[in-house]
Formats: structure tokens, C-alpha cells, sequence
């Protein structure tokens, strides 16, 4: 990284400061301190230093004051997400979200009916499903998986902005070198699933409250953090964890600005804007998102995993961010002035334990590994300020520059222990093709229902997935009027007997069981079943989870009874008022009620802010 002038005060023997330490502390006194202590370094105004005078001058120095820096990190990033984009074929969530989002698109041009996607899915079906699946239709799955990258390299562009606003340059660069490189960041820049968008719209709203902190009069930004908040917790409800870090953010950003009753007030704003807009979704969305939320994310089933098996993943993900990120909250606590650059430290690294700590609650190692790299996002913030101390309490410039330099060149450790941890989990699940190309042979002879262990990848590949009304499986069985006849709660199968009385009677006309993974134990007891079954010949046995594959012999036609179809809802504000009263009645409510509820508490922190005001007044 480059170095920078010296500042003011490091002329009168003070090292420099970084300009988002910068930004949390009022210049006036931190300049006068400057000028008589060496215990912190000097904080100059918000905004990385700008490189001036004859020790900066030079093709290299002018070459990495730019964006190059970012560039690089980003093709670097951009690499190491491409080797893992055609690895493997599509993962069970990725095929899903994809699937459904092509369902969905269909749904609102021609009013297919779909399945109830909001009642178990763990993010809203109406957002990255339908943008995914047009990824899809461009490139298929390669494309849908670009896309992710896309997301997650303005993630870090994000992070870097974010990181130089409050901590300077060199920070920046660390800190978005750090994360590019760790395994989930390379996971989820090739994993099609809602994971990439929603940390992006959460990365968003982060940058827009440190953004405001600048600023005496930011309501616009404030505004925009909210909105792209409640759209990360809406893409991904389990994101909504790191709500209260962002508005930790908008209050600790916005202190050197506003006075610190002021700075709360923007932060209850933030919450109060959030909270309206969160209301509005949910009344919108009615009961079927609610259940959803509710099953999937707050109340969902316990695992198996203990405290220990979470922390340890955990820690293998995260370690070299966490471990970095302590050090300089450490640091800062030591060496900060004040409470406002001393409590930003504690709760950028502080971030990075949300996830380990929740999922050890609930027992469950699920989706982990995408999940840490929300908190890392923060705590990378916190790790690159550490490494910003250690080179900046460098007097010399030669030795300064070495040990950046050094630094740069120990980031290819982590990098490689990023890339072989990346690669290991994408190859955690079977290659799907032989299913694929089985099921494709023996699909176009049948009508009748599909039982698949796990069906969200042929439902995917297949042109029959479409037929959404005909594929079961361990824990929804689909009957002929489309409804499902599920456990109702999220990751819990069905008993043995509703598919034992089901394969005596033929009802499916073709059963497929895995003999391998975490369904085996199950489906291994619906085999004796198939094989004492007059109704059923074994067709194939393939590869994939070790799979048999159970044919209906003969084949009988199957009528289903659907819900006819209720019209496009694009197409229906185009026809009377009747057919728009169910649609408007939900939104004009959902308006209403989160207008007022806006306007109440606006009324009341600006009556409050008021008050105070007027009796600070002499």
C-alpha cells in the first residue's frame, strides 16, 4: 500500500492517524492534541489522506494512490470464485430458489398457481428467486452463479468505501483484502442462492449510515439505509441478526458530527424507518410470510450439532479475521481516545460472533458457512485497523513501507487456506448428472406422482419440474388437488406409514430412495417396501447418493385437480376494479398502518429533540 505524507502533527513527532478514527472524534481537539501528545495518532477530517509531496512521487506510488489497489483485490476475489462456478453440479438450495423463481415469473405473466413458497422458505420468494431465474434463462446455472459474484464484488467495493471512510486507506485495503479471500466469500461468490444478494443490501445500508455520519442533515440517507436493510432481511430473514449492528453503526458514525443525543436520535430514526418498512412487508405479505419467518428462522427445529461442533466450523472459517480483529479492538482500546472509537471496535469485531453464537444456540452446523461471512464483512473492518496500527508506529518510511509490503505478502497464507476450504465445500454434494440422465429415460412414459428423496435438483434440470403438483418427497407428499400433506414443521419428515400406504396402493409412479447421506436412514426403509410391492420393478441404480430408482410396472394414466388459474397479477391492473380489490385492500391496509405508525414516531422524536433543545437554550 502507499504511504502517506506526514501530517501535521506527525511533523511535531505524532504518527499518523487514520481518517475514520477520523471520523469519530471532533477535529478541533483531536488537532490540538495533536500537537502535545503522542499517545494517538492525529485524526485529520473523514476521507483517506491524499498522497502529496516529493517523498510520494514516483510511477508506483501515483500506480497504488488509485483505485488499483481495489481493482486488483477485486480480480483477485473474481479468480477465485470463477474456479468454483463450473466444479459441481447445482446444489439442492440453489436448484430450489431457482426453480421456484422460475415458477414465480410464470405465476405473475400468465397466474400459474405455485406452490406456497413463502410458508417454507427462509427468504422472500418474490425477490432473489425471480432475479436468479432470469440469470438462469440467460446462462443457466453458470450465470445464475456470476451473478452471486456480482453481488459479492460490490460487496467488497462496499467494504472498502466503508473501511476507508472510517479507518483510511491502508485499513481499507486489508480489511477488503481479508475478506475476499476467505473460504465463504469464495463459497458464496459461486453459490446461485438469496445468501450474496441480501449481504450485499445489507453491506449497502452499512455504508450509507457511515456515509450520513458526515453529515449534519442526512435524512436521505438514512431513508436508504432503511430500505435497503429491510430488503436484506427480506431477501434472507436470518440477516435480520445483524440489524442492530448497523444501527450500532448509524449512532457511533454520526457522534462526531451530531452531538451524542442528536446522533441516537438518527439511530432511532433508522429504527423507526426499518420497523415501518419490516410492518409494511409483512402486511403485505400476509399469513403465508409469517409462517414462513416464523417456522424457517425464528422457531425453527433444533439439530443435532453441539456448541462445540459450531464453534469449531466456525473457527476453521473465521479464525484469521476473528484473531486479527480482537488484536485491534485490543489496540484500540489501549490507545483510542474516547468512548466512540473504542466502542466502533468493539462492534465491528463483535460481529463476527452473532452467527457462531446463534447457531450453537440452536444446535445446528446448517448453512454455517455461508452465514459467518455477514459477521467477517464487519470484523474484517476491525482487523484491517490493527494492521494499520502496527505499520503506522513505524517511524521510518523505508521500514513502513517493508512491513505493508509484508503484510500484503502474508494475506497468500489465508488465501490459500481460503481456496482449499472452498473447494472442499463445493464438492460436499454429489454430481447430479446420472440422476439427471436416468430420470430423463424413464419421466416422459409417466403422469402420476414423483417421489424423490430430495427432488429440488431434476426438478431443476428436468422439464417436467415444472409439474410442481407431481413431485413429493421425505417431507411433503403432493396429492392430486395439488395440496400438501407435510409435517408442518421445517426439516421434519413425514411418518413411514403415509408412504407405506401410498406405495401399496401405487400411487407414485416413480420412487426414487438415497442409500447414501442424510436421508438414508429413512428412505432405507421404504426399500423392502418397494421390493414386497407388486406395483413396483427396480429401473435403475445409479451413482448419485447411491440412488435406486423404483418404476411403476404398468403405468396408469393420472388426472390431477388443480385451482384454476387466477390470472396474471401483472396483467390484472390493467382490468376492473373487482378483480383488484383483494390486491388493493392488502396494500392500501398495509400503507395505512405503517404510515401512522411512521408518523407517530417522528411526531414523538422530533417533540422530544424539541424540547431538549429549547431547554439547552439559555
Amino acid at each position: 500500500m502507499p504511504d502517506y505524507p506526514p501530517s501535521r502533527g506527525q511533523r511535531h513527532g505524532v504518527p499518523e492517524a487514520h481518517s475514520g478514527l477520523v471520523a469519530l472524534a471532533r477535529i478541533g481537539e483531536v488537532q490540538a492534541r495533536a500537537r502535545d501528545t503522542d499517545i494517538m495518532p492525529a485524526i485529520s477530517p473523514p476521507g483517506p489522506p491524499t498522497p502529496t509531496g516529493p517523498e510520494n512521487d514516483g510511477f508506483w506510488a501515483r500506480l497504488l494512490g488509485g483505485p488499483w489497489p481495489l481493482l486488483c483485490i477485486l480480480a483477485i476475489q473474481a479468480a477465485l470464485s470463477l474456479q468454483l462456478v463450473w466444479a459441481n453440479t447445482a446444489f439442492g438450495d440453489e436448484a430450489l430458489y431457482l426453480w421456484a423463481g422460475h415458477l414465480e415469473i410464470a405465476h405473475w405473466l400468465h397466474g400459474t398457481p405455485i406452490p406456497a413458497f413463502p410458508t417454507y422458505f427462509s427468504g422472500a420468494p418474490v425477490l432473489y428467486p425471480p432475479i436468479g431465474a432470469m440469470a438462469d434463462s440467460l446462462g443457466g446455472l453458470a450465470a445464475a452463479r456470476i451473478l452471486s459474484l456480482c453481488f459479492m464484488l460490490a460487496a467488497s467495493a462496499f467494504l472498502w468505501d466503508t473501511a476507508s471512510t472510517l479507518l483510511g486507506r491502508r485499513a481499507a485495503f486489508f480489511a477488503t483484502a481479508l475478506w475476499a479471500t476467505l473460504a465463504s466469500t469464495q463459497f458464496l461468490g459461486a453459490f446461485a442462492t438469496y445468501d450474496a444478494l441480501s449481504l450485499l443490501l445489507m453491506t449497502v445500508s452499512a455504508w450509507c449510515v457511515v456515509r450520513a455520519g458526515t453529515r449534519e442533515r442526512a435524512a436521505g440517507w438514512i431513508a436508504a439505509a432503511a430500505v435497503a436493510l429491510a430488503l436484506a432481511n427480506a431477501a434472507k430473514y436470518a440477516s435480520g441478526i445483524f440489524d442492530p449492528v448497523v444501527l450500532a453503526l448509524a449512532v457511533i458514525a454520526s457522534q462526531p458530527t451530531l452531538a451524542w443525543r442528536r446522533a441516537l436520535a438518527r439511530g432511532a430514526t433508522l429504527l423507526t424507518y426499518l420497523s415501518a418498512i419490516l410492518a409494511f412487508l409483512v402486511m403485505l405479505g400476509g399469513g403465508e410470510y409469517v409462517t414462513g419467518v416464523v417456522q424457517t428462522t425464528l422457531d425453527r427445529a433444533s439439530g443435532n450439532s453441539t456448541a462445540d461442533q459450531v464453534y469449531r466450523e466456525a473457527w476453521q472459517l473465521t479464525a484469521v479475521v476473528v484473531v486479527v480483529a480482537l488484536t485491534g479492538m485490543l489496540i484500540g482500546l489501549a490507545a483510542a481516545r474516547g468512548w466512540q472509537p473504542r466502542l466502533l471496535l468493539i462492534v465491528l469485531a463483535g460481529a463476527a460472533f452473532l452467527v457462531p453464537l446463534e447457531q450453537a444456540r440452536v444446535h445446528t452446523t446448517f448453512s454455517l458457512q455461508k452465514h459467518v461471512d455477514f459477521g467477517a464483512w464487519f470484523a474484517a473492518m476491525a482487523a484491517g485497523y490493527a494492521i494499520d496500527m502496527i505499520v503506522s508506529r513505524l517511524r521510518q518510511q523505508p521500514v513502513r513501507w517493508l512491513a505493508a509490503v509484508a503484510f500484503s505478502v502474508a494475506l497468500i497464507y489465508p488465501a490459500h487456506v481460503g481456496v482449499t476450504q472452498a473447494r472442499i465445500r463445493f464438492h460436499d454434494w454429489p454430481n447430479s448428472a446420472s440422476l439427471t440422465a436416468a430420470l430423463r429415460q424413464v419421466l416422459p412414459g409417466t403422469s402420476g406422482p414423483i417421489m424423490v428423496s430430495t427432488p429440488d435438483v431434476p426438478e431443476y434440470y428436468l422439464s417436467q419440474g415444472t409439474q410442481w403438483y407431481r413431485w413429493s418427497n421425505l417431507y411433503t407428499i403432493r396429492q392430486l388437488n395439488g395440496r400438501a400433506l407435510s409435517s408442518k414443521v421445517i426439516g421434519q419428515s413425514l411418518s413411514v406409514s403415509a408412504y407405506a400406504a401410498r406405495i401399496r396402493a401405487g400411487f407414485f409412479s416413480i420412487v426414487v430412495t438415497n442409500l447414501s447421506g442424510s436421508n438414508a436412514p429413512f428412505a432405507r426403509q421404504l426399500v423392502p417396501l418397494l421390493v414386497d410391492s407388486k406395483h413396483y420393478r427396480l429401473a435403475a441404480a445409479i451413482p448419485y447418493w447411491h440412488s435406486l430408482i423404483w418404476l411403476r410396472d404398468p403405468q396408469v394414466p393420472v388426472h390431477y385437480s388443480l385451482p384454476r388459474s387466477a390470472g396474471s397479477p401483472l396483467i390484472s391492473i390493467l382490468t376492473p376494479a373487482a378483480r383488484l380489490r383483494p390486491l388493493l385492500g392488502k396494500i392500501t391496509g398495509a400503507v395505512a398502518a405503517s404510515g401512522i405508525a411512521v408518523l407517530l414516531l417522528t411526531l414523538l422524536i422530533r417533540f422530544t429533540w424539541r424540547r431538549r433543545k429549547a431547554a439547552e437554550e439559555p
